[in-house]
């Protein structure tokens, strides 16, 4: 089954290589991906080895069936609000002011090229831990599946990914996401319905986690873990916050809405987007809820969380288990193929080749050779494929001898990206008052506070030093946006001209 998966995935990059020649094409599939292909490549780069490995083994262990409530915010904020919110407005503008990715959007939004190349350097350098924490995630079910050594996984992984995706670009990308995105689907459903079968059925399941005793409470009986909001529904808020509202921050994320088709395919592709999260994301939670009634590894003293799921899968029938092996395979993939898609081209196009473009409302310069320029295109599309294997080697390196557990890797990820991300484009896309000088603020606050607690050995957890920074982004571009010089009046009515 791994085999034929496998081979699936490099024929549709070998399909697609054609439409892959021009920039355009390799990071935008065309601006032509219809809704149910955008739908599900949202969704399965959302939701990753991270999620159902690192996250839900982890926040299922501390918060009980109430970590559910992690899913149903993925869904209704994460998927469902992000669409709403973004997704056509993202789509006009983006096309208006011809830009490919978010570094891009900010230099040319805001007029600032200097903003371009920061916001390229930040996505590219916090995207790697993400990259490494899927790595880790997807090699642990590995080895419990097949007795795989994890290095080998690892390498295995990055090798087929990197021939996809260096192939096809991002139509090949969406074409495997859709394919992985079936296989989540049928596989989680099939995975709750048989660890709970193999507890005694839902009720006994829920008996057996209420007579558990909470860390906060030694007293068995408590029923904690099988509460509303389980033992500690501060911390449980602060997961739901960085899980659910980051994904309207992160470039790979948000690059989806770039490449949709029109605004008819953006209201289809908001209902397929939330009823797969609900599935999927809610799914992984929840089973996650039920990890307590299993043996954790213990490492040095301490659970080591991303041992918990696999603790609870290894004694399914082998057919689970290989249809579990293909579920993480298939959401780690399409979100490994979405982060190094997004790193090459942020490179490529805003650091390397950075063109000066005239903004809407300008006089257009063509006096560029049509074949020089297209000599030029298929220049940026060669970097970008060298850009993807030097991406892949770097978070390899890092995956090999990773730093702490998954959902910390993609706490400081998450924290910096949509920290400095989220609140300026967000912002940028409705109010026309923000300035230069609140995004560069809102960069120095996101990357500023998730570094600070780093290296103060993180005397705020990650998770939710994360929420606090995209949070938090929201007043710094607001005030600033108030003291500070404003824009062009002129050239800020042309950039919002597409909404007419």
């Amino acid at each position: 089954m791994t085999i034929i998966f496998l081979v699936v995935m490099v024929g549709v990059g070998l399909y697609s290589r054609k439409q892959a020649s021009s920039v355009d094409g390799f990071v935008l599939g065309g601006r032509s991906v219809g809704p149910w292909l955008t739908a599900f490549a949202f969704g399965t780069s959302y939701f990753s080895a991270v999620v159902f490995v690192g996250y839900a083994g982890q926040f299922g262990w501390k918060y009980g069936l109430s970590s559910a409530w992690i899913g149903v915010g993925n869904a209704i904020i994460g998927s469902l609000l992000a669409w709403l919110l973004l997704g056509r407005r993202t789509k006009l503008m983006t096309q208006h002011i011809e830009s490919r990715t978010m570094p891009d959007f900010f230099g040319t939004r805001f007029n600032d090229q200097g903003l371009r190349v920061v916001a390229s350097i930040i996505a590219f350098v916090f995207l790697i831990p993400y990259t490494a924490g899927v790595y880790k995630g997807i090699s642990t079910l590995f080895e419990m599946g097949f007795g795989i050594p994890y290095e080998y996984c690892v390498v295995l992984m990055a090798l087929l990914t990197a021939v996809y995706v260096i192939l096809g670009g991002y139509k090949a990308t969406a074409m495997n996401d859709f394919i992985q995105g079936i296989i989540m689907l049928f596989g989680i459903v099939a995975v709750i319905v048989a660890v709970i079968a193999a507890q005694g059925g839902l009720t006994e399941a829920v008996t057996k986690l209420a007579e558990l005793p909470a860390d906060t409470d030694p007293e068995p009986g408590s029923g904690l873990f099988a509460t509303w909001f389980g033992p500690d529904p501060w911390g449980l808020l602060g997961v739901v916050i960085l899980t659910s509202l980051g994904t309207m921050g992160l470039p790979q994320m948000v690059g989806k809405f770039y490449s949709i088709t029109d605004e008819s395919a953006i209201k289809r592709g908001t209902v397929i987007s939330t009823v797969f999260a609900f599935i999927v994301a809610g799914g992984c939670y929840f089973l996650g809820g039920f990890g307590r009634l299993y043996d954790p590894v213990i490492v040095n003293g301490k659970i080591a969380y991303d041992s918990i799921v696999p603790a609870m899968l290894v004694t399914l029938p082998d057919v689970l288990i290989a249809l579990v092996v293909l579920l993480v395979l298939s959401a780690s993939m399409s979100t490994l193929a979405s982060l190094v898609l997004t790193s090459s081209s942020t490179m490529t196009l805003d650091l390397i080749y950075r063109d000066k473009k005239s903004l809407p409302g300008e006089v257009q310069n063509s006096e560029i050779d049509a074949e020089v320029s297209e000599q030029i295109e298929r220049r940026k599309v060669v970097v970008m494929r060298v850009l993807i294997v030097f991406f892949i080697a770097i978070s390899l390196l890092i995956a090999l001898n990773p730093p702490t557990f998954i959902a910390q890797l993609m706490g400081i990820s998450w924290g910096a990206l949509a920290g400095a991300f989220l609140a300026p484009f967000m912002l940028g896309l409705y109010w026309r008052g923000v300035t230069t000088a609140s995004v560069w603020a809102c960069f120095a606050w996101g990357v500023g506070i998730t570094v600070i607690n780093m290296l103060a050995g993180n005397p705020i957890n990650p998770i939710n030093c994360g929420a606090i920074a995209m949070l938090g982004g929201f007043p710094v571009v607001w005030l600033v946006s108030l003291l500070t010089p404003k824009m062009n009046r002129e050239m800020v009515n042309n950039i919002f001209e597409c909404y007419k």
